[in-house]
């Protein structure tokens, strides 16, 4: 597809069963692979040929998983081009509805298998459990309900990356606008601010309705499959074996016990040190003593070769697999108009290569995107032998553990792009970024769960949902005439729109995180072997081992929250 930045890709391993050619979006050319592999798996006659069809399932799967991919690359890196749309929704809307329900079908296969019981437990248990889920759930009816989901997600894509504003005789996207807010010139702060909150409010209405269709077709979805709310089934379809809502709910109130406090006196020593009497919105990004925002780079090329050399000092087998993707062109950093907001890492599950996207605009907060990205690349690089397509990615939870690390891992190597200062200046907006990050994860998680167990409410019973979240998260931030944006400050979290419940995740990794970062401050050595071995095991354990094979516990209560923050709080005192 010529709107890629990166060229051919070889399948990593020889295919099997995926002829040479195949046009992979024509569903006529799939569904005999999928005849094939169904009535092979009934000539199977020992663990071993079940174990190698186990394979072959996957190589099919993540043939059509690295198409998928590739259209949804296309569609992002230019949402304004037809060509690239229609090829995403053309497979969303012709082959992801024939394909659920042949994959359902070698699920079913799979499980009623006469052999599946002598399959080696400790190899197989994660794979089985998970294939429980997916036939569990899976109902005919909801194939073009999940095929809706995905084109009203499109839109939502499609009009947040076409957003922009005049600004000062200059048209410039909403993520070019954000630089304004690191200015020490207060004023200049506020306009810009004011700018892109007005452009994102002309399109409330329609984010609102885009959110109540989504919202529609997810209660459905969940009705159609047995479940009382949205929120059950989705706790369900993300494998959530380890915790649920109420475990959820729990942490929010241990964020509200041990986060607030210090984040109200970071928001303290901030309002202090501007010399303000009140912070505003525009307050909470710039340099608090007025030094000009830090700027790592100027260009996505100076922001690549810093990195690396951040990798090389860091670790030689991190540092080569960050040059095998600046080879392989599969970085796109560049922030552009057309491009969707945001940043990811999709992998590329053929040719078991992960692909970059973010939208850089010179900021600290792009090279901390960029290493946490580049923590997701490591991860999917880490388990690229794994045989089993299903195993080389791993539960979210543990996902955000090698991005997050990764961000703290590669701290002490910001003299790359910085003076001595200017690297103590990084670590510590970092670090209490991480701090500022939790409250936001709690109002994000707790409003998702507010709006799925409120089925038929108004959009105004909504958004007083999440101003009574913001009142208990926001911290000490003065929104005086600006109640109207507060309101509705949702509307710019992607995941809401795209990836629902997917946001706690990054609270309960960030904890996996810190306890990496508490590890390597004892043991660099030891905590990065550990660190890189956990990501190895790709996603072959349950989320308790692949945490302790990473050196942390899997526990997201306010005892293993507290001592973590201490850590933060000595840190952030010694940089002072």
């Amino acid at each position: 597809m010529s709107l890629l930045p990166f060229g051919e890709l070889a399948p990593y391993a020889p295919r099997r069963e995926v002829p040479a050619g195949i046009d992979l979006g024509d569903w006529a050319q799939v569904s005999p692979l999928y005849d094939r592999l169904e009535a092979r798996v009934a000539e199977c006659r020992t663990v071993a040929e079940l174990e190698t069809w186990l394979v072959d399932a996957g190589e099919l799967a993540a043939a059509l998983d690295e198409e998928r991919a590739r259209r949804y690359i296309a569609m992002t890196c230019h949402t304004d081009s037809p060509e690239a749309e229609q090829a995403y929704l053309g497979f969303v809307e012709k082959v992801d509805p024939e394909l659920k329900p042949r994959q359902f079908a070698l699920a079913k296969l799979f499980l009623k298998h006469p052999l599946r019981p002598q399959l080696p437990a400790d190899r197989y248990a994660v794979l089985e459990r998970n294939t429980a889920v997916q036939v569990e759930l899976f109902r005919d009816e909801n194939v073009p309900l999940e095929t809706e989901e995905a084109r009203l997600g499109q839109q939502y894509q499609k009009l947040t990356g076409s957003l922009t504003v005049q600004f000062r005789g200059e048209e410039k996207t909403l993520v070019q606008m954000g630089r304004y807010q690191e200015e020490p010139d207060r004023p200049l702060r506020e306009e810009a601010w004011r700018s892109v909150a007005e452009r994102r409010l002309a399109e409330a209405d329609t984010f609102d309705t885009m959110f109540d269709g989504l919202r529609e077709v997810r209660g459905k979805i969940a009705a159609n499959a047995g479940f009382a709310d949205y929120r059950d089934y989705a706790f369900r379809m993300r494998c959530r074996f380890d915790y649920g809502p109420g475990d959820c709910e729990r942490f929010h109130d241990a964020i509200e016990a041990e986060v607030m406090p210090l984040y109200r006196e970071l928001q303290a020593a901030r309002r202090s040190r501007m010399g303000l009497d009140r912070l505003r919105p525009w307050d909470t990004s710039v340099d608090p003593l007025n030094r000009p925002a830090l700027r790592p780079f100027t260009d996505t090329t100076r922001l690549e070769t810093g990195t690396q050399e951040i990798f090389e000092g860091l670790d030689a087998g991190l540092a080569a697999d960050f040059r095998l993707m600046r080879e392989r062109r599969l970085l796109d950093l560049d922030n552009r108009k057309g491009k969707a907001p945001g940043g990811y890492q999709y992998t590329l599950s053929e040719a078991r290569l992960p692909f970059i996207f973010m939208n850089a605009v010179g900021q600290q907060r792009d090279l901390e995107t960029l290493l946490h990205e580049a923590g997701h690349a490591f991860h999917a690089l880490a388990s690229r032998d794994e045989p089993l397509h299903a195993y080389r990615e791993a539960p979210i939870e543990f996902c955000e553990v090698a991005s997050m690390a990764m961000e703290l891992l590669a701290a002490g190597r910001l003299e790359v792009f910085y003076s001595a200062d200017e690297a103590k200046r990084a670590r510590t907006t970092h670090l209490e970024g991480i701090v500022g990050v939790f409250p936001w994860i709690a109002t994000v998680d707790a409003f998702q769960h507010w709006v799925y167990t409120h089925p038929g409410h108004s959009a105004d019973e909504r958004r007083a949902a999440w101003v009574r979240l913001m009142d208990r998260f926001g911290g000490d931030v003065d929104w005086t005439g600006l109640e109207r944006v507060r309101a509705n400050l949702w509307h710019r979290q992607l995941h809401i729109f795209l990836h629902p419940f997917y946001y706690v995740e990054y609270g309960i990794a960030q904890l996996g995180a810190l306890q990496v970062w508490a590890n390597a401050r004892r043991d660099p050595v030891q905590a990065l072997r550990d660190y890189k071995a956990g990501l190895a095991l790709g996603g072959s354990k349950p989320l308790p081992e692949l945490f302790a094979r990473a050196g942390c516990r899997f526990d997201f209560s306010r005892e293993t929250l507290r001592p973590l923050l201490g850590s933060v709080r000595d840190e952030l005192a010694r940089l002072a």
